[in-house]
């Protein structure tokens, strides 16, 4: 998948703060942001990969693109509550910035809550109308946030970087964990770290907690790997450091 973090004709990046850079939240929202960005990219493909009736297949990718659909919501809802809040407080030139990134994140949330009880219909069954049905709400919501991920990069962060502390900042990748069982967070470890250059995955394992990046390095990798091939059968895996 290409990097296409750029702004386009007509938009406008929020006001920067004078001051120095606490904290490298842009670099960092990229390399989250792309998992997304890909993820959503294929999921209308993995719902297409079922056959009707397949049930073993429909609940192995039903299950994956449930854990995605949650680590979405709450990558958005700790953004609401801990990056939001206070980027309107210590910069209040970019609250029209921070009231269209939250619009967005509405509308994202709305996108999910349609599609679950479709999800999980599709998961159980195998229907081909409910999975044409839900791969065509993917569809939509993969274009929604091609708009909305690229936006909040380069809009909005350059901005965030100026008023959120290191500190802060990583309370957000932290909001939610407790939430998602140990493996899944292992093992999607790799699929951030897949879709990601090199440097930035040697950026990203630093920020990870120690015992995460151990568990990853042991049996997190391994884990990765036989998902993708799961997945996405006879297509090559993506290395990862």
């Amino acid at each position: 998948m290409s990097d296409f973090f750029a702004m386009e004709p007509g938009e406008v990046a929020a006001p920067v703060p004078d001051g120095p850079i606490l904290c490298s939240g842009t670099a960092g929202m990229r390399r989250v942001h792309r998992v997304f960005l890909w993820a959503y990219d294929e999921a209308p493909g993995l719902v297409r990969s079922a056959a009707p009736g397949d049930t073993e297949r429909s609940t192995y990718v039903g299950a994956v693109l449930a854990n995605i659909d949650k680590v979405l919501h709450v990558h958005h809802e700790s953004e609401d509550q801990l990056m939001y809040p206070q980027l309107r407080e210590r910069a209040p030139a970019c609250a029209l910035h921070v009231d269209q990134m939250l619009a967005q994140h509405a509308e994202v949330k709305v996108m999910l809550d349609d599609l679950a009880p479709i999800r999980d219909r599709w998961t159980a069954t195998a229907d081909q109308e409910a999975g044409e049905d839900l791969a065509r709400r993917y569809e939509t919501l993969s274009a929604t946030l091609k708009a909305h991920l690229r936006r909040e990069v380069t809009e909005v962060m350059p901005a965030v970087d100026r008023v959120l502390t290191v500190e802060e900042f990583d309370k957000l990748s932290e909001h939610g964990f407790d939430e998602f069982e140990k493996k899944v967070v292992i093992a999607y470890l790799g699929m951030i770290l897949a879709v990601n250059p090199i440097e930035d995955q040697r950026e990203f394992l630093k920020e990870v907690p120690a015992f995460a990046r151990l568990a990853y390095r042991l049996v997190g990798k391994r884990m990765y790997r036989k998902q993708y091939a799961t997945l996405f059968p006879g297509r090559p895996i993506p290395e990862t450091i």
